[in-house]
């Protein structure tokens, strides 16, 4: 936690600042008693009326300074503790958004969700308890001991007994309750991938009749959850019974060995009720320290959570030297290329070898799981490679900044990913000073106008989270749309016409090539179809390449692309 102060350091001023209200408050607060003291020890026993009058004044102006001491101290912690947490959310967002794939699969994205919200809230309340009492528990504590003796050090004993038997309390409890601060945030993360996969999978859930099955897994999560939390607060519960009956019998004590002093004449009885207030500041400060103690183990747990966020490298980093590749445009060349997932055991892809250019349509086509959208997510760089190279205009992806490299690309993803917000949105979401010519003439292209125009509102139609109010095929129509308004060197359909009917598919397929007549065009594909005019079609089997050319070519050449037409096209087709 202690790491994640420092993002602090722009609310230095409002610290200090906090530190000398809180100091000026506890000033105040510890002076009251000794001047009540005084008016019933010097101002009613002599029955002195101006001395009560002077005396009460000066109480009333400590009081008052410490009142606005207090309020200031409080909306300047506030604001440095959200400010802090503001900073935090962001550090930890600009530093997902910097994770390759491999970093999202490995953290999990419903964990990442809670460490961005819940964790950075649970970490910034703490952040304003330690900024007020934190700070002041401390001085009242010293300042209240310190204040007791000058008033009867006999009577200090009293509170040698009882304090460290308190401080022995919270340390035990503390320390049976910061394990299970620590799952807490493990089953939050449980509720909320759960959660988030019955949100999203509610059609299939739906469909199978699932839902009372998804209600129960549900439950169980927020069932573990709640008895976790349940422990836990019974656990910390026990602290204020403990802290009171503390104070009460402190309370006792302090009035009958008092008492005793006061009948002897040791001591007098103004200082008494001051020697009480101190005993009440004091016990009142370990008050404040246990609460502490119910929050910060949480937030402890929640920092190191947070930590492990920031403290992820990313795999994939923009080198020292960046290279810039303006020599040529849309060139790509894969040499030798080796790619194998993490952990596992075979490589996805092995020594795949091929060269695209401007003007040119190169297909992938394979069975499943041959590593068709694996090779392709290669060009953006979503994955670096383990041997041999991809160039892009002559230049190593790995020698190009991440940034330069994927503004030569437009991308049209297989599962198809839409932002909530209108049409126009969506679409200028590949370029943001698009116009809305340039928006029209997009979807007209990618055979999208049409039923854009028959909605309510047109272009400004507003799409639902995920495009759940459109249909698949329409989805990946204005997602090729997205990618036509960037007009980029390379293009990359990975299955991106798999929803569409023949019909749309040969219209749209018809309409682009006028408008990527000059990129080189990468085609994923399942049909083939789709790929029969590509100008290269690469065939891939496990991994490799199993055949490379014309359709013509590979019918008579390459058993596996043959056994996948055979299985797609009657012979009249293929005639």
């Amino acid at each position: 936690m202690i790491k994640l102060f420092g993002f602090l350091k722009p609310y230095t001023v409002s610290i200090v600042a906090i530190l000398i209200l809180v100091f000026a408050q506890t000033l105040s607060e510890l002076y009251l008693p000794t001047l009540m003291a005084d008016i019933v020890d010097k101002g009613i026993v002599n029955g002195d009326t101006n001395y009560i009058i002077r005396i009460g004044g000066l109480m009333l102006l400590f009081a008052l300074g410490g009142t606005v001491c207090s309020i200031v101290a409080t909306f300047l912690s506030s604001k440095a503790a959200v400010g802090f947490g503001t900073i935090l959310r962001s550090k930890v967002f600009s530093r997902v958004e910097s994770f390759s794939l491999h970093e999202f699969n490995k953290i999990g994205t419903a964990t990442l969700i809670t460490r961005t919200t819940n964790d950075i809230t649970q970490v910034q309340m703490v952040t304003i308890m330690i900024l007020r009492m934190m700070i002041s528990a401390p001085l009242m504590m010293i300042g209240g001991v310190i204040m007791a003796l000058s008033e009867d050090k006999p009577l200090t004993l009293v509170l040698v007994v009882v304090i460290p038997i308190l401080a022995l309390a919270i340390g035990i409890i503390a320390k049976m309750g910061i394990p299970l601060f620590k799952l807490m945030q493990v089953k939050l993360d449980k509720v909320n991938l759960v959660l988030r996969e019955g949100l999203t999978g509610i059609r299939v859930i739906r469909a199978f009749n699932r839902i009372e099955n998804e209600k129960v897994r549900f439950d169980d999560a927020n069932a573990d959850l709640t008895n976790n939390a349940i422990k836990v607060n019974k656990i910390m519960a026990a602290l204020m019974p403990i802290m009171m009956l503390a104070l009460n019998f402190t309370t006792i004590a302090i009035i009958w060995f008092g008492g005793i002093r006061i009948d002897n004449g040791s001591m007098q009885v103004g200082s008494l009720m001051a020697f009480i207030q101190y005993a009440m500041q004091i016990m009142f400060s370990l008050i404040m320290v246990s609460l502490m103690f119910v929050m910060v183990p949480r937030a402890a747990a929640s920092a190191v959570r947070i930590n492990e966020v920031l403290d992820t490298v990313p795999e994939i980093n923009d080198p020292k030297q960046v290279k810039i590749a303006d020599s040529q445009r849309g060139f790509v060349e894969f040499k030798e290329v080796s790619f194998s997932y993490p952990g596992a055991e075979q490589p996805v892809l092995n020594n795949i070898s091929f060269s695209a250019k401007p003007g040119e349509i190169t297909a992938v086509i394979g069975g499943t799981g041959s590593g068709k959208s694996t090779l392709i997510n290669l060009i953006p760089r979503f994955y670096d490679i383990d041997n041999g190279s991809i160039l892009v205009d002559g230049v190593d992806i790995r020698e190009m900044a991440q940034e330069s490299l994927r503004a030569k690309i437009g991308l049209v993803p297989q599962n198809t990913v839409l932002f909530t917000g209108t049409i126009t949105e969506n679409i200028s979401y590949g370029k943001d000073d698009a116009t809305d010519e340039e928006v029209k003439h997009a979807a007209e292209t990618a055979q999208a106008a049409g039923f854009v125009l028959e909605m309510k509102d047109g272009f400004d139609s507003v799409i639902a989270q995920g495009g759940t109010n459109i249909s698949g095929g329409q989805k990946q129509r204005l997602s090729i749309a997205r990618a036509l308004i960037r007009r980029p060197e390379i293009y990359i359909f990975d299955d991106s016409f798999s929803a569409l009917d023949f019909k749309t598919d040969a219209r749209l397929r018809a309409a682009l090539k006028k408008e990527i007549a000059d990129a080189t065009v990468f085609i994923i594909a399942q049909r083939v179809a789709t790929v029969m005019d590509a100008d290269r079609i690469i065939v891939l089997e496990e991994g490799q390449i199993a055949g490379i050319g014309t359709h013509k070519e590979l019918i008579s050449s390459c058993e596996v692309y043959r056994e996948i037409v055979y299985s797609q096209l009657s012979e009249e087709e293929l005639a």
